[in-house]
């Protein structure tokens, strides 16, 4: 999970935009045009080498859909592998936003690189939940039982350890085995091995018709038990200084493809087919009905969960040296509300605390 900030001034020194048979190398940026325009276009850096199958697709089904012309913004994606080269290609000048991981972000600000703002977040959590044998009714039953990680201290552990205290179940009264790899853990699972694990939603729908396994506690309620912000999307302040037009465009664009499949599932799995042909029509649709409810419809930033998530990642060692930092420190919330002051705030939605 973590990154250590000389990783981003190694990948910044030898980074490189050379594109070669459409495919990104870890040293290469692989652009993606939008829309035509004669003016500069707005880089936005993913980190998916393919469309994701995971909420975090949006930005690409906003390109591919005519949401961000639709908001009068070209946009190109800026395709690089893993977060230390997207935050790279920030400090580069090679991109105007990124979508990188929070503690990178948090690398960013505290070492006092540049000024650094977080404006939205696609997709802000990780697709956990745990799933369990047929005979473990619920997560209240899971003292006494044994739950597969992928070691002890990772993160699937340690997430799990709080969600577990959140839902009044004291981890000590769980076994954890060290099994490795959410797949190897799935299959022990189905072998017997173990009475329960904590997989993402991809590597569940591989298991999820098998009638002796079940889902013990779903993403959305994982989530709210731990709310750990996984991504957002990063500016410098700069860039809000020339390009703020642009920058709301893009965030605007964002929230509303994000409404749109939240309000018809469909319409994600129907894009997503064009695009990733090697999954089933099946499996997209049952993708999209179990995503339905993590969309980031009101922008994905809420300051209890992003307090959350700077105090859970200021407790790891890897960030014990940086000073702490108040999430206004790093998150400009103005993009966000200026939708939101337009468009309303969808109920049922991710909440936008302030």
């Amino acid at each position: 999970m973590f990154y250590h900030y000389n990783s981003f001034r190694r990948a910044s020194a030898s980074l490189v935009r050379i594109t070669r048979n459409g495919f990104c190398s870890a040293l290469v940026l692989c652009l993606v045009s939008g829309a035509s325009s004669s003016a500069e276009p707005f880089r936005l850096v993913i980190t998916d080498a393919v469309p994701p199958l995971v909420p975090n697709s949006v930005m690409e089904l906003a390109l591919e859909l005519g949401y961000f012309r639709r908001e009068n913004v070209d946009v190109k994606l800026v395709r690089v592998e893993q977060t230390p080269l997207a935050v790279a290609a920030l400090l580069s000048g090679q991109g105007d936003m990124a979508n990188i991981s929070v503690e990178a972000l948090l690398h960013l600000v505290g070492r006092g690189e540049r000024q650094w703002k977080a404006v939205v977040s696609p997709n802000k959590s990780f697709p956990f939940l745990i799933v369990g044998r047929r005979e473990v009714a619920s997560a209240a039953q899971l003292p006494g039982r044994t739950f597969g990680v992928g070691r002890v201290g990772s993160l699937d552990h340690s997430l799990t350890s709080a969600v577990l205290r959140a839902k009044d179940v004291d981890p000590s009264s769980v076994s954890f085995i060290s099994i490795g790899q959410p797949q190897l853990r799935a299959q022990a699972l189905a072998m017997g091995r173990i009475d329960a694990t904590t997989v993402s939603i991809g590597t569940w729908l591989g298991f999820a018709k098998r009638p002796d396994l079940h889902v013990l506690l779903t993403e959305r309620d994982y989530f709210a038990a731990a709310p750990l912000v996984s991504k957002v999307n990063v500016v410098a302040l700069g860039t809000i200084a020339r390009k703020r037009d642009q920058i709301a465009a893009v965030v605007s664009a964002i929230i509303k493809a994000s409404r749109d499949f939240a309000q018809r599932p469909g319409e994600w799995a129907a894009a997503m087919e064009r695009l990733r042909p090697d999954v089933s029509r099946e499996e997209l649709e049952t993708l999209a009905r179990m995503f339905q409810s993590s969309w980031s419809v009101n922008g994905g930033l809420n300051m209890r969960e992003l307090q959350f998530t700077a105090d859970w990642l200021y407790a790891a060692p890897e960030l014990k040296d940086l000073r702490r930092l108040a999430p206004q420190d790093w998150i400009d919330f103005s993009f966000v509300d200026s939708v939101l002051a337009t468009s309303g705030v969808v109920a049922s939605g991710d909440p936008p605390a302030r």
